[in-house]
């Protein structure tokens, strides 16, 4: 019998925790249909605004780093948002619902700062079929040069305002998803719940400059001899996000978290759902390694499941978190023990004479 991997966020149910992220995995009706044949748990569409916001994509718009043996551990993008127009979005979120009506597909959508474009961009991505909304406040390149994207997300007045302005114009489950490239995530979260959001995700990736060509000097990825900082991803960031989910999931409580950043391995998946995360996206992975990674992911967790005697995938949400403290408590907490252990060294002799002299003896002696 298979395992149960189900698990019910924000009111929707989810077959498995498994969610490709925003991005190139989900930007048209055929891969997102890709992606739940494959047996993920939903899907968030990529970016998509209206139709007379401009995007104009570049190309080469990727960049890699790799070890030694080839393995990719940092990916970096400057790629935008959908370039389709928003009237094409509609079409594909119908075409997604009609092919498959039970599974959750999230519309991503991002606009300029202003309550009527927001509105109507959310009310058409439902009308048109998505089950729940992610709010990108968090692309770090292009569109921030505008005001969007990571610009709003790093202003936790605009996150709570643009996010009560959606909340009031749909009646479905809404998530914002937060910027890393902020110094304290917590505020931006806090902001999103006190604007009526279910949820939050987090991360979006890491501004970075991946690199530098040693023979022509130029950054990487290079385009007509030029580039920009983009969204750094893969592996090499999952530490980064453990610890942003890991803080909201603390200071902000009763409050749903979709965990991103550098997901490969189910190990990396379970990790996120420890520390606070009840859905963890994938997009960078599934561009790597396709859309059938989500298999050794269910194995996996259902394994890990097995293992540890959990019942349901919510059992494991922030099972780690008691396990987190201050600096301060880890020297009082190895302080405590040192003294316990000279208490015990120090007590031997005063403890002879407790019980039967022989029976003291025999307990201290080797070949007895």
């Amino acid at each position: 019998m298979a395992r149960d991997l189900s698990i019910e966020v924000s009111g929707l149910k989810f077959d498995n925790p498994f969610v490709i992220g925003s991005g190139p995995p989900g930007t048209n009706a055929r891969v997102i249909c890709k992606a739940f044949k494959a047996g993920w748990g939903g899907v968030v569409a990529k970016t998509t605004s209206l139709t007379d916001t401009q995007v104009v994509n570049v190309m080469p718009r990727y960049g890699k780093l790799r070890t030694k043996g080839g393995e990719v551990y940092g990916f970096q993008n400057i790629e935008l948002i959908s370039d389709l127009p928003f009237e094409q979005w509609e079409e594909e979120f119908k075409i997604v619902k009609n092919e498959y009506p039970d599974k959750i597909l999230i519309g991503s959508i991002m606009e300029s700062y202003d309550k009527a474009r927001w509105q109507e961009v959310a009310q058409r991505s439902v009308e048109a079929g998505c089950d729940a909304l992610e709010l990108n406040f968090s692309c770090p390149h292009g569109h921030p040069e505008t005001g969007m994207g990571a610009a709003m997300g790093q202003d936790s007045a605009q996150v709570e305002e643009v996010t009560r302005w959606v909340v009031e114009a749909v009646d479905v489950p809404v998530w914002s998803k937060m910027t890393p490239n902020i110094t304290d995530i917590v505020k931006p979260a806090k902001a999103a719940k006190a604007g009526g959001a279910h949820g939050v995700s987090a991360i979006n990736t890491v501004l970075a400059i991946i690199g530098i060509d040693l023979k022509t000097l130029r950054p990487l990825p290079t385009v007509e001899g030029h580039s920009t900082p983009g969204g750094y991803s893969a592996p090499a960031v999952k530490p980064i996000g453990l610890r942003a989910v890991k803080e909201i999931a603390t200071d902000v409580p009763q409050f749903d978290i979709s965990g991103i950043g550098g997901v490969v391995t189910a190990e990396d998946a379970i990790e996120f759902l420890l520390v606070g995360a009840n859905t963890v996206q994938v997009c960078t992975g599934a561009m790597i390694y396709g859309m059938k990674m989500v298999n050794p992911l269910m194995d996996g967790l259902a394994k890990f499941m097995d293992e540890h005697g959990f019942e349901s995938v919510q059992d494991i949400v922030g099972k780690s978190l008691p396990y987190f403290t201050t600096h301060h408590h880890l020297v009082d907490l190895q302080a405590e023990k040192r003294a316990n252990k000279e208490e015990a060294r120090t007590s031997r002799d005063k403890m002879w004479g407790s019980g039967n002299l022989e029976d003291e003896t025999a307990s201290l002696t080797s070949n007895e």
